[in-house]
């Protein structure tokens, strides 16, 4: 059976949209095989549709984590939630979003149940839902604006010591900035003001979180939140 590309034509016609086929996707993913297989290495896609790419993603990065951490349930429960955590999308439409993410959820739970088994924890379930929501977002990658005019702000999820995570939100825009060009080109600049800091993944100053979370067990992220109000 062919795959379906396009949901009508109208769709075609007002966002150009059309989405890759299976095999493609495959094909590109295997040109960065080893990065699509890490399972903390961090992927955007800026027009992610219902998420043929970033599922293609996180299949693969959850057959690492079987790999590597299948015999402890413990272990694969964290690994998995690392996994989903590093893979973000953005589209411009709202039913393409929620598709996406109930796909990305059900690729993960279908996963999580199989091998965790009674082991397998609510909690945890409604955190990788949260991480999901706040990884795959309705906007405008063009602009970096969500569709009711705010910037487009993704977490970064950073796993501490044991089970604790760190969350750290970032204007999209400001990750974007094309003058973060190295420690010459931007010591002067960026050296010393509020708001920098030097990343030493990318060797350039980029800026700092638009706001930080206090470390928590990653099945209670999606209740940081709620605390910093109280």
């Amino acid at each position: 059976m062919a795959e379906k590309q396009i949901k009508s034509r109208k769709r075609v016609a007002d966002h150009g949209e059309v989405f890759t086929g299976e095999r493609e996707v495959n094909a590109m993913l295997d040109l960065v095989k080893d990065e699509s297989e890490r399972i903390d290495s961090r992927f955007l896609e800026p027009a992610c549709g219902t998420g043929n790419f970033v599922a293609a993603i996180l299949q693969r990065k959850l057959n690492t984590v079987h790999t590597k951490y299948g015999q402890s349930h413990s272990d694969y429960e964290r690994y998995s939630i690392l996994a989903i955590s590093s893979v973000y999308g953005i589209d411009i439409l709202e039913d393409n979003v929620e598709e996406c993410r109930k796909r990305l959820y059900d690729i993960w739970n279908i996963a999580y149940t199989r091998y965790c088994r009674a082991d397998a924890d609510d909690e945890c379930r409604k955190a990788a839902e949260y991480i999901i929501e706040r990884n795959i977002l309705c906007g405008d990658a063009l602009t970096m604006l969500r569709n009711d005019g705010t910037p487009i702000i993704f977490s970064q999820w950073d796993f501490a010591v044991g089970n604790k995570i760190k969350r750290r939100d970032y204007r999209l825009d400001e990750l974007m900035r094309d003058d973060f060009t190295g420690p010459e080109m931007t010591l002067d600049l960026y050296a010393g003001q509020d708001g920098y800091e030097y990343d030493e993944d990318v060797q350039a100053w980029v800026p700092g979180p638009v706001k930080e979370y206090p470390l928590v067990d990653y099945r209670e992220v999606q209740y940081a939140e709620l605390s910093r109000c109280l």
